[in-house]
């Protein structure tokens, strides 16, 4: 699906598609998206270490803070980063469970 991402503090913002899935435990932004894109990276308190994942089995480090708008909605989220290959976003199993999009 197609999203507007954008920072918290300055409201500058890029749209990009994103992933759905119902077998990831979280929701993630790639590396080099958040880089390019000059988000503030927040360090988390404690490592996340995932398992059978996109993210090459690297541990996550950092998370940012965005605002997310997809067609009349918008939310204020936490994106853990890590390496997702060619995937922007990937919005896993906590998003889908508030949402419960319907799914052509």
């Amino acid at each position: 699906m197609i999203i507007r991402i954008e920072k918290i503090d300055i409201y500058k913002g890029v749209i990009v598609k994103a992933l759905l899935n119902n077998s990831i435990t979280g929701v993630f932004m790639d590396k080099r998206l958040a880089a390019k894109q000059e988000f503030k990276l927040q360090k988390l308190k404690k490592l996340l270490i995932v398992k059978r994942t996109y993210n090459s089995g690297e541990a996550i480090t950092h998370q940012v803070k965005v605002n997310m708008y997809y067609k009349n909605h918008i939310e204020r989220m936490r994106m853990n980063v890590c390496n997702l290959g060619k995937t922007n976003i990937i919005l896993g199993i906590p998003w889908l469970a508030i949402h419960n999009p319907e799914i052509n």
